[in-house]
């Protein structure tokens, strides 16, 4: 039921999708990772001169493992930055620590749809791992053992846990969007790039956008799919 079916092209979609966001964000971040800036200021340089602009104290900048696991960290008030945007002086180390700040001055101005991200983390977080347990285990009562009402109850538990998940991804855009925009906005208003270097960083930060734009898709799309091949079990008497 879950494997030969026509539904599984939108699982197809969705991975292409994906795979695509990736590549573009990987082969961009490479691209003006080797472009120096003109400020030749390192991104945690520019985060805390951004905060200190935005009178944002409180907030500490520290280097991370990883490449491209930059983010900001609301409960312990961390701007993380991995070691080549920590470090680092080019477009790319610029423009992704200005967008981590972006969501540092999200938090200090309450910006509604971070605070509404906030709250829908834990039944994300459930909703991912539970949704398309519950889901099987549904059809396995209604298929195997016989008992349909308690069959559709899970089914539809398991479709609205796994829908808060992608609802937690549909919110994200708005957020990691705009963003983007306060990094644009701060860093040419501070004067940390140049009218040259604004075209670079608005790349860099768009790639990077594609790939939420791709991951809330691919959702949508794999709930589609589990409506589609579950739906019929909520009509059974």
């Amino acid at each position: 039921m879950f494997y030969l079916d026509p539904t599984y092209i939108l699982v197809i979609i969705g991975f292409i999708v994906s795979m695509i966001a990736s590549t573009k964000l990987k082969s961009t971040y490479a691209k003006y990772a080797k472009v120096p800036s003109s400020g030749n200021l390192t991104g945690a340089e520019v985060a805390k001169r951004i905060m200190a602009a935005n009178d944002i104290y409180g907030v500490t900048v520290q280097e991370i493992s990883g490449e491209l696991t930059d983010h900001y960290d609301p409960a312990k008030k961390t701007v993380n930055l991995s070691k080549s945007i920590y470090q680092g002086t080019s477009i790319a180390a610029l423009g992704v620590a200005a967008h981590e700040c972006g969501h540092v001055i999200q938090d200090n101005t309450e910006y509604f749809p971070l605070r509404l991200r906030h709250a829908l983390v834990p039944v994300a977080n459930i909703g991912s791992n539970l949704g398309v347990p519950l889901i099987l285990i549904g059809i396995l009562f209604g298929g195997v053992i016989g008992n349909a009402e308690l069959s559709d109850t899970l089914i539809n538990i398991g479709l609205l846990a796994f829908g808060l998940a992608v609802l937690f991804q549909v919110v994200t855009l708005p957020v990691e969007y705009n963003a983007s925009n306060r990094a644009r906005e701060q860093l040419y208003s501070l004067g940390l790039i140049t009218e040259e270097e604004k075209k670079p960083v608005k790349e860099v930060l768009s790639a990077a956008a594609l790939t939420y734009v791709a991951s809330a898709l691919s959702g949508a799309l794999q709930l589609l799919r589990l409506f589609l091949l579950t739906g019929g079990n909520s009509r059974r008497k």
